[in-house]
Formats: C-alpha cells, sequence, structure tokens
C-alpha cells in the first residue's frame, strides 16, 4: 500500500513539475489571478461580478461569446509569455511567489485528477450497473433540460459563470463549509425528528 502511495506522490510531483515548466511565461499572471479569485481584498467579489456582467452584456449571442472568448485566449497565448516579464520584472520572482506557483499548478492537476476520476466512475457505474447508470443520467439530464427551460440563458451563463469564478474566494475563506456544515446539521435534526415520530 505504501509503495501505490509512494508512486501516486511521485506521478503527482512529476506532473506538477511538467505543468510548471508549461506555465513557466504565465507565472506573474497566475499569482495575480490567484490574489484575485481567492479575495484577498475586500472588492474583489464584487470586481468579478461586475466585470463578468460586462463582459457577458457585450456579446449579442452565444456563438460570437464563445469566438471572441477563444480569440481572447490565442492572443493571450502568443502576448502573455512575450509582455507579462516586461511588465512585471521577472527579477522580482521571490521564493514566496514560487511556492506559491507551486501550490497553484499542484491544484491544478489534482483538479484534473479528480475530472477524471469521475469521469471514470461514470464509465464504471455503465459497465457494472447500466440500469443505475441510464436511470441517473436519464433524471439527472431531464432535471437540468427542464431548468435550462425555465430560466434564461444568459441569466443562467452568468450564475453558473460567476459561481465558478467566485468558488475559490468561498473556499478559501470558509462559506462553503460554513453553509455545507449548517445543511448538515439540518439533515440530522429532521432525520432524528422522523425518528422520534416512528417510535
Amino acid at each position: 500500500m505504501a509503495e501505490g502511495d509512494n508512486r501516486s506522490t511521485n506521478l503527482l510531483a512529476a506532473e506538477t513539475a511538467s505543468l510548471e515548466e508549461q506555465l513557466q511565461g504565465w507565472g506573474e499572471v497566475m499569482l495575480m489571478a490567484d490574489k484575485i479569485l481567492r479575495w484577498e481584498r475586500a472588492w474583489f467579489p464584487p470586481a468579478i461580478m461586475v466585470s463578468y456582467y460586462i463582459t457577458i452584456d457585450l456579446y449579442p449571442s452565444v456563438l460570437s461569446g464563445v469566438s471572441c472568448f477563444v480569440m481572447f485566449l490565442c492572443l493571450a497565448d502568443y502576448l502573455v509569455p512575450i509582455l507579462a516579464p516586461r511588465i512585471f520584472g521577472s527579477n522580482k520572482w521571490t521564493t514566496e511567489q514560487q511556492q506559491r506557483f507551486h501550490e497553484i499548478c499542484s491544484n491544478l492537476v489534482k483538479t484534473r485528477r479528480r475530472a477524471v476520476g469521475w469521469w471514470k466512475r461514470l464509465f464504471t457505474l455503465k459497465e457494472e450497473k447500466p440500469k443505475m447508470y441510464f436511470m441517473t443520467m436519464i433524471i439527472s439530464l431531464a432535471a437540468v433540460a427542464w431548468v435550462g427551460q425555465q430560466v434564461h440563458n444568459l441569466l443562467l451563463t452568468y450564475l453558473i459563470v460567476t459561481f465558478l469564478l467566485l468558488l475559490p474566494g468561498l473556499n478559501q475563506h470558509g462559506i462553503i463549509s460554513k453553509y455545507i456544515g449548517m445543511a448538515k446539521r439540518e439533515i440530522n435534526k429532521l432525520l432524528k425528528q422522523k425518528e422520534k415520530k416512528n417510535e
């Protein structure tokens, strides 16, 4: 068991090192984005919500929005490695910044591994319990389709993307764990009340 854990740790370290090497030109930008997404200043959450709202308000259609987003990514991929050292100055890179960059890359690798793990679990469920897989997928997709029919596309897109952009800050400040804890306590209270009624 220890050998498997050691191999997994070594593989994680190798993937993290590879990602760090690939994103080295993006280091300063990633550190700045990390500060914004983790809400190091009190005005970052409203700024995220307003800037995203202004961004989606400019696009006349989904196709134009996706096209502009991909075009922006292509421009950023070309320009950031060239301009970032000139803007931020590569001589200012400290040990603390290098450590934070390493943590960001490690978290990205872990997130990718979790997503791949969930994807594999879904296909394992499909192979082992096809009826359960079928029912789960049909019910989930029907619920998503119903929500999509009831809520306007633009509002739904705004809510989903804003939540995803605010998620690192919500997690960093313990807001998610606080409300999950409250929900668990309420569910436990309801279950205890139900048990008392059944007795």
